[in-house]
């Protein structure tokens, strides 16, 4: 059993950066591999970034790649999401999730999901 809270989400400005960070509880997390998903006002949930259980393994969605950077510090059950040059286009509600599955993009794939934080990006 994993359980997951997100924080770090904000107001920033186009350009802006934040530092989003996943805290987990139970003793399994370095077992898991850990994605990040947002969830934009009338749309379904997308993926974003995952990391896998080593550090060793990222994948990214096309539209984050070269802005946002998915890290672990499995020592500290953390997992963290900067995400740099933000556009109006990044608000949403973002989540971590937890699986077992290396390199998964879809939510059914996870088997343990936070309580989202807000990002919120003006133009």
């Amino acid at each position: 059993q994993v359980q997951l809270v997100e924080s770090g989400g904000g107001l920033v400005q186009a350009g802006g950066s934040l530092r989003l960070s996943c805290a987990a509880s139970g003793r399994a997390f370095g077992n898991y591999d850990i994605g990040w998903f947002r969830q934009a006002p009338g749309k379904e949930r997308e993926f974003v970034a995952t990391i896998s259980w080593s550090g060793l393994r990222t994948v990214y969605e096309d539209s984050v790649k070269g802005r946002f950077t998915i890290s672990r510090e499995n020592a500290k059950n953390t997992v963290y999401l900067q995400m740099n040059m933000l556009k109006p286009a990044d608000t949403a509600v973002y989540y971590c999730a937890a699986g077992l599955r290396l390199g998964a993009r879809r939510n059914e794939d996870y088997n343990y999901w936070g309580q989202g934080t807000q990002v919120t990006v003006s133009s």
